[in-house]
């Protein structure tokens, strides 16, 4: 009686599926006295620092903070008088 070989076959290629990105997660901004009046200090800094007029993305990278952040911050330091609009920018009042 003969003995049959076993025949192993090469591995076969796995395709692997594309790597699925997380959705980006949003920012939590708690949305209180304390906390944008903390956000319009971090906008003014990056603004008196920059000493030219800055757009919201531009103060968002400065600073080190979300936009809607920044907008926040704009928006109590409008209230106060500290900032003005330039052509889409906002610069120190």
């Amino acid at each position: 009686m003969t003995e049959k070989k076993e025949v192993k076959s090469a591995p076969k290629a796995v395709k692997k599926a594309p790597a699925k990105k997380a959705p980006a997660k949003k920012a939590v901004v708690a949305i209180n006295a304390e906390n944008v009046g903390f956000k319009a200090g971090d906008v003014y800094n990056a603004l008196a620092a920059e000493a030219k007029a800055l757009t919201v993305a531009e103060i968002a990278k400065a600073a080190k903070i979300s936009s809607e952040e920044v907008y926040l911050g704009i928006g109590w330091l409008f209230k106060e008088g500290k900032v003005k609009g330039e052509n889409d920018k906002v610069t120190l009042a």
